[in-house]
C-alpha cells in the first residue's frame, strides 16, 4: 500500500512524531490513521513528542571540522531551558549528531534525522532525540545545519562559547585570514557579503522610511534625495560584510582587508542560538492568579 505525503503530514501534526516514524507506523497498520496513532502511543513515541509543541529556544551551536580541514559542519540543537542546554546527556547527544552530520556529509536536518547516531545505541538520530525528550522531560529539537563546500580553497571557523558559530569560505588558501573573517562575522553579524546582495525590497523599504524622515526637514527635494542616498549607502555598508569596519582594525573595511590579500569571500554562515524563534513570555502575576483561581 502506498502511503501519501498528506497522510504522513496529518499523522505528524496529530502526534508530533518525526516524518519517517509516521510513515513507518502508517505502513505497519495499512494506512489506518487511528491505528497508526495507537501504534505510536503504544511505543511511547507519541507520548514523548507531546512536548514537541513547546518552544525550544535555548541550546547549543556546534562546529565540527574534518581531519583534513576541507569540510566544516555548523549545527544548532535546541532545548527549552538553558539548564538543559548544559546537561551532559543533551551535550553528548548534540555532539554525536554533529559528528554524524560531518561524517555523513548530508545537507539537511530531515535527512540527518534518519541516520544512525554515532554512538553505541544503535538508534537513529530521531529515535535518540525522542528517547532524550522522554528522559529529560523537555522538547529537544535539531533545528538546522550548514556544511561547507569541500572544493572551497580555504575555510575558517569561529565558535563563541556554544551560542554563536560561523564558518567562512575563501577563494584562496589562507586559513588565518578565513578564521579572522569568521571571527568578524560572529561579532558584527552581517546579513550579506556585498551591498549589492541586499534584497531590493529591503532597500526600497529603508528608502521609504528615510524619505519620510527627511520630508519634515523642509529642505529642497534635490537635497533630500542626496541625504537619503547617503543614508542608504551607510545602511547597506552596515549590514554587508564588505562594507563593515574590520573588527581587529576598525580603520580598515573588510573589503580593504580582502583586497590587500587578493581574496574573496565565497560564502559565510552564522548561527546564533534561538535567533528567529519567538520565545513565550509569561506574566508572573497572571500565572499566580490563574493558579489561585484554579485552586
Amino acid at each position: 500500500m502506498t502511503i501519501t505525503a498528506a497522510q504522513v503530514k496529518e499523522l505528524r501534526e496529530r502526534t508530533g512524531v518525526g516524518m519517517m516514524e509516521c510513515k513507518k507506523a502508517l505502513e505497519h497498520v495499512g494506512g489506518v490513521m487511528q491505528l497508526a496513532i495507537e501504534e505510536l502511543r503504544k511505543s511511547g513515541r507519541a507520548k514523548a513528542d507531546k512536548k514537541a509543541g513547546r518552544i525550544a529556544a535555548e541550546g547549543v551551536v556546534i562546529i565540527r571540522t574534518s581531519d583534513d580541514g576541507k569540510r566544516a559542519i555548523l549545527l544548532e540543537v535546541n532545548s527549552e531551558t538553558d539548564f538543559v542546554a548544559r546537561d551532559q546527556h543533551f551535550l553528548t547527544f548534540s555532539n554525536a549528531v554533529a559528528q554524524t552530520a560531518l561524517e555523513a556529509n548530508v545537507a539537511d536536518v530531515e535527512t540527518l534525522a534518519t541516520l544512525p547516531l554515532q554512538d553505541a545505541s544503535g538508534l537513529t538520530i530521531e529515535e535518540a532525540r525522542q528517547a532524550l525528550v522522554a528522559k529529560i522531560g523537555e522538547n529537544i529539537h535539531v533545528r538546522r545545519m550548514a556544511i561547507t563546500d569541500p572544493t572551497a580553497p580555504s575555510i575558517g571557523t569561529y565558535l563563541h562559547g556554544n551560542r554563536i558559530g560561523v564558518w567562512v569560505e575563501l577563494d584562496i588558501d589562507n586559513k588565518e585570514l578565513a578564521k579572522d573573517i569568521a571571527m568578524h562575522v560572529a561579532a558584527s553579524k552581517p546579513l550579506v557579503i556585498s551591498p549589492t546582495d541586499v534584497p531590493s525590497d529591503i532597500v526600497a523599504k529603508e528608502k521609504e522610511i528615510f524619505l519620510a524622515q527627511a520630508a519634515s526637514s523642509g529642505k529642497p527635494q534635490e537635497i533630500i534625495e542626496k541625504m537619503v542616498g547617503g543614508r542608504i549607502k551607510k545602511f547597506l555598508d552596515e549590514i554587508s560584510l564588505l562594507g563593515q569596519p574590520f573588527i581587529k582594525e576598525p580603520d580598515v573595511t573588510v573589503a580593504n582587508l580582502l583586497g590587500k590579500n587578493r581574496a574573496k569571500v565565497l560564502r559565510f554562515v552564522r548561527f546564533e542560538v534561538g535567533e528567529g524563534i519567538e520565545k513565550e513570555t509569561e506574566n508572573f502575576v497572571e500565572a499566580v492568579m490563574s493558579q489561585v483561581n484554579n485552586g
